[in-house]
């Protein structure tokens, strides 16, 4: 038994009869009116009285009450109508039902008995459970796990050498070698769910769905784009709108001393003019900003082509005033100032930026921008970027602006000779060229660059070219105004210094 104990069987169902212990109690075996057959029953010792239970007696107390249904239906019998409604089915006082086949086979209901090792080293058999065949052919379990003793170190069930079932979101994988029912359990991969417990294989999801964390649903992508609310976007939106804030300073400054030398010297208006510009440059970076939408996609490249246009139109136009201003002042050079007055400065201005809204709406008429989905740089996202519609618009729109900023550094370079004090130029090709620097770099950044980086690869060049036109070109001039007023006067603008070889 120290083997044996904890061993689980299958047994003859046990039920209870009623009245039959209160009869057999009550009832005297030396009445004379019994036979012997009541004799040897009544007999029984009262020790075997509990086990009454477990002998066939109780089959046979179902057997007659299957009977007596039968006989009643019979009785019930309508002519004409059959004798039977169906098979006899009923349930006993001890709560089991009793029904047959089509066949009149009885359906089985078996006890699962297990034997307990006690403390006092003897054995006892006690049911812990049932197991039934159904109409459906199906077979009912029913064990009560904790009356159930298992003669382990552990008191609990042992281990099957078979694999445990594979939950949903894993696919079973077969081990060579071993019993079928040993298998791995394989998570899906990404993108493939399964939904079923045991499930031999997993399924792919829709093209813009995508798996879930635990792999068992199919889930919408996510859109990614350079949004208001992440690091990226935030700072990129901070630096815009700090740009844009400082220009408006400046032009303030500017404008209260708008009388000084140092504001009047070299045309102010075109500095108003490029401050505004260089204004519109920081607000237009927030169009490449927040999801892609068609109005956003087609003014996004129009409004930084034409303000970068407008601006560095204004920077050549400005360095064309100074060589031209410089050339005055020698000796018969005064002829070629009048090419240069302010009208033909306003309208050179304009037609150059003409030009680049022609560009920009020829390109807006023939391929505008447009949003897309595009779901070749990642497989678990879709990103939403905005196509340029033509290469060729959008290749004639940066050369356009890198022309003219190329065109404006030459110019600039070529004034080198200029005097210290009169150091305009010296400025223009130092903003120029990080102009053309910011802008050399960001090609092969913006072609290598997927999805919403693109975008911000765009945002930082638009940014820092336009913070670097906007420190170089008038921050030494807000220090002469704020910080050194005593140089902010015609003698010391025009005073001259020893010309540099």
């Amino acid at each position: 038994m120290h083997f044996l104990a904890g061993t689980l069987g299958i047994a003859i169902r046990r039920g209870e009869i009623p009245g039959l212990r209160d009869f057999l109690l009550t009832i005297r075996p030396d009445n004379d009116t019994l036979s012997t057959q009541d004799n040897t029953l009544v007999r029984v010792s009262p020790n075997r009285l509990s086990l009454l239970s477990a002998l066939p007696e109780y089959n046979v107390y179902k057997a007659v009450y299957a009977l007596a249904h039968a006989l009643h239906e019979n009785l019930q019998c309508v002519p004409g109508s059959g004798p039977f409604r169906g098979q006899i089915n009923f349930t006993t006082d001890f709560g089991d039902q009793v029904s047959f086949d089509e066949n009149g086979d009885v359906l089985p209901i078996y006890d699962v008995m297990n034997w307990r090792w006690l403390p006092d080293r003897s054995t006892e058999v006690t049911n812990v459970g049932d197991v039934k065949e159904m109409a459906s052919k199906l077979i009912d379990l029913n064990l009560d796990e904790d009356k159930i003793f298992w003669n382990f170190e552990s008191k609990k069930p042992p281990r099957s050498v078979c694999s445990e079932s594979c939950p949903p979101g894993t696919r079973m994988a077969i081990r060579k070698g071993e019993p079928v029912c040993c298998f791995d359990c394989i998570p899906c991969s990404d993108g493939k769910i399964s939904n079923e417990t045991d499930s031999t294989e997993c399924t792919s999801c829709p093209e813009d769905f995508w798996s879930n964390i635990h792999r068992i649903q199919c889930v919408p992508k996510s859109k990614e784009f350079l949004s208001y609310v992440e690091p990226l976007g935030i700072s990129f939106t901070t630096a815009s709108l700090f740009g844009a804030l400082l220009c408006t300073i400046v032009l303030g400054i500017f404008t209260r001393h708008r009388s000084t030398p140092v504001v009047r010297a070299n045309n102010s208006e075109l500095s108003f003019l490029i401050l505004l510009s260089l204004k519109l440059c920081f607000l237009c970076s927030l169009f490449f900003i927040g999801k892609p939408r068609l109005w956003t996609c087609q003014l996004r490249h129009a409004a930084f082509g034409i303000s970068f246009v407008l601006c560095v139109s204004c920077i050549l136009v400005k360095t064309m005033v100074v060589l031209a201003v410089f050339k005055a002042s020698k000796p018969g050079g005064d002829r070629g100032l009048k090419w240069f007055g302010v009208m033909q400065q306003r309208g050179t201005v304009v037609f150059l930026t003409l030009i680049q809204a022609a560009v920009c709406i020829t390109w807006l008429v023939s391929s505008s921008p447009a949003p897309h989905e595009n779901t070749e740089y990642y497989s678990d996202r879709i990103v939403v970027e905005c196509v340029v519609g033509s290469t060729v618009g959008f290749g004639v729109l940066l050369g356009y602006i890198g022309l003219l900023a190329i065109l404006s550094f030459l110019l600039a370079f070529l004034a080198r000779n200029l005097p210290d004090n009169f150091n305009e130029a010296k400025f223009i090709t130092f903003s120029t060229l990080v102009f053309c620097a910011v802008w050399i770099a960001f090609i092969p950044a913006y072609i290598n660059s997927p999805g919403k980086y693109a975008d911000a690869v765009e945002v930082f060049a638009i940014l820092a070219s336009s913070f670097g036109l906007l420190l170089a070109l008038f921050g030494p001039k807000c220090y002469i105004i704020l910080l050194k007023p005593e140089k902010n006067t015609k003698k010391a603008l025009m005073g001259r210094g020893t010309p540099r070889s």
